[in-house]
């Protein structure tokens, strides 16, 4: 029984959206399970697949809060 954990950040794919849309989760699920029944030939009933929605300020990158990495470097190019 495989099972497949999506993180995505909680900011959404359009402006101003703040989530991953239900239609996105739910080809999110599809296409994962799919995958793994083709690949592994991993049945669609025994797939589990969890969407895990990470808000903005709980992750960083470059030692940095995400938000004021994406600032420094926006000031650095602009």
């Amino acid at each position: 029984m495989p099972i497949v954990t999506i993180q995505v950040t909680r900011e959404g794919t359009t402006p101003g959206s703040a989530s991953v849309t239900a239609e996105e989760k739910a080809a999110l699920i599809k296409g994962s399970s799919e995958l793994l029944r083709d690949v592994l030939g991993k049945p669609l009933e025994a797939t589990f697949v969890v969407i895990e929605e990470v808000d903005t300020d709980n992750w960083g990158w470059g030692g940095l809060p995400v938000q004021e990495f994406r600032r420094r470097r926006t000031n650095q190019t602009g």
